[in-house]
């Protein structure tokens, strides 16, 4: 079973999701949490192979964590008005985004954050200063059909419907009561990025606080995954992380980049992947140089 794709956010996971997940070579005790779940990539490839039991799905943008709460318990409702905001399109379909646009930054409606997400030039959203959504339309198409959304709706609801904690905040909130037999995924804005106001975000990364949490998940021996910077083509996206964290970086091949396929360039994206002493530990591997030998 392929895992549902609800949710077609620019930056999703799903294509690695199997080379991500492959560093959990056991089923988990706990919980596996994903503080920044955008697409909830992860989360969805994890349960499709039963990796835990529970899943705790968090983000720091309302409108988003709503959207994935309604997904789940009440699939029929996403799908049913999601088909309404697609077929009201179809007469003007330039202008019914920008009204649609409009209203969702008054209301915050989650199936209209999904409409606009799905609509939306590359599936990139894109937020002003006052924090509303501003992307313009993708005039070339008129986002995913309502019959293949409501398939992957029910499929992602069938999956998490009873096993999924929905929380808004911050992710060292989000994480406040996670423990050693859970597991963490995090996927926060590029570093590239985080230090600077950039559009593609509702919310930037402080690197400083970025790195107090995981120090706080290593004093906690809480295993933990992180993709965090990476190379396009020439172009490298931030520094690592402090050595003294000890962590476990590897790097992931994530095949072509839309952009470059956009301007006709062969630029390859390769993500890294940071993984924590504990999570070496419990996958059996006894330290990060035996980790090291078993993936060279």
């Amino acid at each position: 079973m392929k895992a549902p794709h609800v949710v077609p956010y620019q930056g999703s996971k799903r294509k690695i999701a199997e080379e991500i997940l492959k560093n959990i070579p056991y089923k988990i005790q706990g919980r596996l949490f994903e503080p920044f779940s955008g697409s909830a990539a992860i989360t969805l490839s994890a349960a499709v192979k039963n990796l835990a039991n529970e899943y705790v799905v968090g983000d720091k943008y309302e409108p988003l964590i709503n959207l994935w709460r309604k997904i789940i318990d009440f699939p029929d409702d996403v799908a049913r008005e999601y088909k309404y905001l697609w077929n009201s399109q179809l007469g003007d379909p330039k202008q019914f985004f920008a009204e649609c646009r409009s209203q969702f930054n008054i209301d915050n409606d989650p199936v209209k954050f999904l409409y606009l997400v799905a609509r939306c030039v590359k599936n990139a959203i894109r937020f002003n200063s006052q924090g509303e959504f501003n992307q313009s339309p993708d005039n070339r198409r008129l986002g995913t059909n309502p019959d293949r959304m409501r398939k992957e709706i029910f499929a992602a609801s069938d999956l998490l419907c009873g096993k999924v904690d929905f929380r808004v905040g911050d992710f060292i909130d989000i994480l406040n009561d996670a423990t050693s037999n859970d597991v963490v995924y995090m996927d926060p804005p590029w570093q590239g990025t985080s230090n600077k106001k950039d559009p593609r975000y509702a919310y930037l990364l402080d690197i400083e606080l970025l790195t107090r949490g995981l120090e706080d998940l290593n004093s906690r021996n809480i295993p933990y995954l992180l993709s965090f910077d990476g190379v396009c083509g020439g172009r490298s996206y931030g520094n690592g992380l402090p050595e003294y964290l000890d962590l476990m970086k590897i790097d992931i091949h994530a095949g072509r980049s839309s952009q470059a396929t956009l301007l006709g360039r062969d630029d390859m994206t390769i993500e890294s992947l940071y993984l924590s002493p504990a999570l070496i530990e419990l996958s059996g591997y006894g330290n990060i140089h035996e980790y090291h030998k078993l993936y060279a």
